[in-house]
């Protein structure tokens, strides 16, 4: 299931990004930086958890949780969200909630790539990654 994330991921496209970040209400300096940063994510799996790695010139986050089971997160853009991981599928979803307001990331594998789609309040943004 998860396993077929369990790579290190360099972002190769980038669509729609500063209007997600602009809806979520990241300020423009960050977005600026958002937007040439390439960060290479580490997905693996440690026991029963599994374990996100964002690496960048701009910051590195790490965050790992088990499926299902909600965690404390602060994002890059240092927003204090509740998140969960979870599968659906063969997609890997990571839910963030906070002040009534949801976020999802949907992680799935096309063609050998990493697709990662993001959507906040109708904004779509989509990621994709190669294997490093």
């Amino acid at each position: 299931m998860v396993e077929a994330f369990c790579a290190t991921w360099k972002l190769v496209d980038s669509q729609n990004f500063d209007e997600y970040m602009k809806a979520l209400g990241v300020g423009f300096a960050t977005r600026q930086v958002g937007n040439v940063t390439k960060p290479t994510v580490v997905i693996s799996k440690d026991g029963d958890k599994v374990v996100v790695k964002t690496l960048s010139t701009f910051k590195n986050t790490e965050i790992s949780a088990k499926l299902g089971e909600e965690f404390d997160e602060t994002t890059p853009d240092d927003r204090h969200v509740k998140s969960t991981f979870s599968m659906d599928g063969d997609k890997f979803v990571h839910v963030q909630k906070w002040d009534g307001k949801q976020s999802q990331f949907v992680r799935e594998i096309k063609d050998g790539k990493m697709v990662m789609t993001l959507t906040f309040e109708g904004v779509v943004a989509v990621r994709t990654y190669e294997k490093a």
